[in-house]
């Protein structure tokens, strides 16, 4: 079924801001947006009210729209949330998961691969996240799936700096393939050590960046 025209408006939207297209404290003009965009004025705005609930922009009234600012200190805290919830998930998933699932994530790291050797900043991020929301719902757990949604949601921006860091994408590759076959021999203490690995050397990469 195809999308709204406010869908649209959201999809292209939140891509332009969690690839840094559109950069932290930068100012949208809507005249500009519908330029981009080649949208009209109703799903722009809709999509920017849709945004600002999410935190990615902030409307300011009499003032316009600010593509929210990003801080190392947001950064660590989600990443200790992360930590917590993302181990916990790694042990679930070990005992519950399936072949299926397991070829899955095969797909998924190869595909992720892939958007690597070409290159493609937005596919890599794309499957980097369907990479973690495949070994969330093997958790079993939708409270769990709901609560990590919400933090790669929150972590897709800083995943973009991460990924201009020197070394750090052959890193994430042998991390996945670490978490994929510790997953795949149902070794729940391997799999919250690979995981929690792969979520300190996100935040190791970050923090070796001058700034945000």
């Amino acid at each position: 079924m195809a999308l709204s025209q406010n869908e649209q408006a959201y999809a292209l939207l939140h891509d332009l801001l969690t690839t840094l297209a559109y950069k932290p404290g930068e100012y949208l003009n809507t005249a500009s947006l519908m330029e981009d965009l080649a949208m009209g004025r109703t799903p722009i705005n809709h999509a920017l009210h849709r945004l600002n609930t999410e935190g990615l922009v902030q409307i300011i009234p009499r003032k316009g729209v600010v593509v929210s600012p990003l801080s190392i200190d947001d950064a660590l805290h989600m990443i200790e949330v992360r930590l917590a919830n993302e181990t916990l998930c790694a042990r679930l998933a070990a005992k519950h998961i399936t072949p299926e699932e397991i070829a899955q994530l095969r797909s998924v790291a190869f595909a992720f691969n892939q958007a690597v050797a070409n290159r493609k900043v937005p596919e890599m991020m794309q499957m980097d996240r369907t990479f973690h929301e495949v070994i969330a719902n093997a958790s079993r757990n939708p409270v769990l799936v709901d609560v990590l949604r919400v933090l790669h949601g929150k972590s897709q921006r800083f995943w973009a700096i991460s990924l201009s860091t020197h070394g750090h994408v052959p890193e994430v590759q042998d991390e996945h393939e670490q978490i994929l076959e510790a997953l795949a021999a149902g070794d729940a203490d391997a799999a919250e050590q690979c995981v929690k690995a792969h979520v300190l050397s996100f935040r190791d990469a970050l923090l070796s960046r001058d700034r945000l």
